[in-house]
């Protein structure tokens, strides 16, 4: 960030007080400023000072790099995606309108955001029933949820911490969680044909009391599965909490935050905060050696690498991207800031997809967006949790990110000369990204004005002017 840039963070800080339940008057009593200044930094009519900034740190245990980061809430680069959909052409939206808007009113950058994901999630559903009046659908509602706690829930890995040091050895824990299940709560724990539970891969019967578990899961994901069974019957009482504060619209939107919070205790119970960045700062970050100590997949370590954002001991901020072999994107976290589209896929210059032609072996690559941040990447193609049908491919791409400052951190950069790397450019979706000569450009950018020349053929199949 440019140190000269003013920073008006009014939305920020207005939902930093709402999460600690105090009014404006307490929290400016705190900060030893009046009412008054407080509601207009809250209004952006005054901007954040450093001083101000200190004083958060100090009252709150504020961490000033998540607070002030650029990734925090809707963006420029949202706006500018949301507002390149084609049905804005005429507009013609001035990029420093959109920065405005990002800076100034950040609660109405979210708004739009909100109602577009609505907009993409009902061009792509079937007809509404009738009496249906939920636009956002669940799995947005909840997507954006977590990452507005930047994919760390400090109460859940406390509990989680707590409970996992009574469970034993990480690397055998499938036995202690079974042993938990039976002696807290009466059930027992069944390996069972996958006939048994008709297209499920777990099943809990309450009446009998006994968890099923698919015998077509891997063993990491029976371990998972049963943490999971543990984290609904633990934390319980945790859990409904934060749903009640959350406020999900709906019933449905409110059972899959639930389930997203008892797989994120089920990661944590597996991979106790403390103990895991412990070994994974040891190991430099080496995935492998990561799930041999924990004995859990690659996908379930990339995915906790994501949530490492405990105040006073963060680990390296990774993004991490899930996608199968047709390009959709069926996971999406970020412990920072993420630099690919929100609302599409991901930009075919990153070599994500080239982990599927290289099975177990980890691809690396560095990437440059076009504001000039660089990100160091490593890409892996891994098989699903069920296979239920062997003719079928089952693989999946997990792809993990930071910025390239944190590379030499990590085991799968040794060898490459990060003074003067070679670096890939890649862009946001292709209809907003201002690369000119981009060979793999797979649509017109929006808002832009083409340079067809019918007697010459460019790289790009879409020229277009450029500024």
């Amino acid at each position: 960030m440019e140190a000269d840039r003013k920073l008006y963070l009014g939305g920020r800080l207005r939902r930093l007080r709402r999460e600690l339940g105090v009014n404006q008057s307490g929290m400016a009593a705190e900060l030893g400023m009046s009412p008054s200044y407080l509601n207009h930094l809250e209004r952006n009519q005054r901007p954040v000072t450093a001083g101000v900034l200190l004083k958060l740190a100090q009252a709150y245990d504020v961490d000033l790099k998540s607070f002030t980061a650029e990734g925090e809430g809707t963006g420029t680069e949202d706006l500018a995606e949301i507002f390149a959909d084609p049905m804005f052409a005429d507009i013609g939206i001035p990029r420093y309108e959109l920065l405005e808007v990002a800076d100034n009113a950040p609660s109405v950058a979210d708004a739009i955001s909100r109602l577009y994901s609505a907009l993409v999630d009902r061009r792509h559903a079937p007809a509404v029933p009738d009496g249906e009046t939920s636009l956002v659908t669940p799995e947005t509602w909840v997507r954006d949820h977590i990452q507005s706690q930047r994919n760390y829930f400090a109460y859940l890995e406390e509990a989680a911490e707590t409970l996992a040091g009574a469970l034993g050895d990480p690397s055998l824990i499938f036995e202690g969680l079974r042993r938990r299940l039976k002696e807290g709560f009466g059930v027992g724990t069944r390996i069972v044909p996958p006939e048994l539970l008709d297209g499920t891969s777990q099943h809990y019967d309450y009446h009998r009391k006994r968890l099923m578990l698919s015998a077509a899961l891997r063993p990491e994901s029976r371990t998972f599965a049963a943490a999971y069974q543990v984290a609904l019957f633990e934390f319980r009482a945790l859990i409904a909490k934060m749903l009640e504060s959350a406020a999900p619209p709906d019933q449905p939107t409110k059972r899959l935050l639930h389930m997203s919070l008892a797989n994120y205790a089920a990661g944590a119970i597996m991979m106790p905060y403390e103990g895991f960045l412990a070994a994974a700062e040891r190991s430099r970050y080496d995935i492998d050696r990561l799930c041999g100590d924990y004995g859990a997949s690659v996908e379930q370590v990339a995915h906790r690498l994501t949530t490492l954002g405990r105040s006073g001991a963060r680990g390296i901020p990774f993004f991490m991207l899930r996608v199968d072999a047709a390009g959709n994107v069926s996971k999406r976290f970020a412990g920072e800031s993420f630099p690919f589209s929100r609302f599409g896929g991901t930009c075919p210059r990153w070599n994500l997809h080239a982990a599927f032609r290289t099975p177990e072996r980890v691809v690396t690559q560095i990437v440059e967006t076009p504001d000039g941040q660089r990100f160091f990447t490593l890409s892996r193609a891994v098989e699903r949790s069920v296979r239920l049908d062997p003719r079928e491919n089952s693989q999946l791409a997990i792809g993990l990110g930071c910025d390239v400052k944190f590379a030499s951190k990590i085991v799968y950069s040794d060898g490459l000369d990060l003074a003067d790397p070679y670096v890939t450019p890649i862009g946001p979706a292709c209809s907003i990204c201002p690369r000119l000569r981009c060979p793999q450009r797979a649509a017109a950018p929006a808002g832009r004005t083409l340079t067809v020349n019918e007697m010459q053929k460019t790289i790009s199949p879409y020229p277009f002017l450029g500024g």
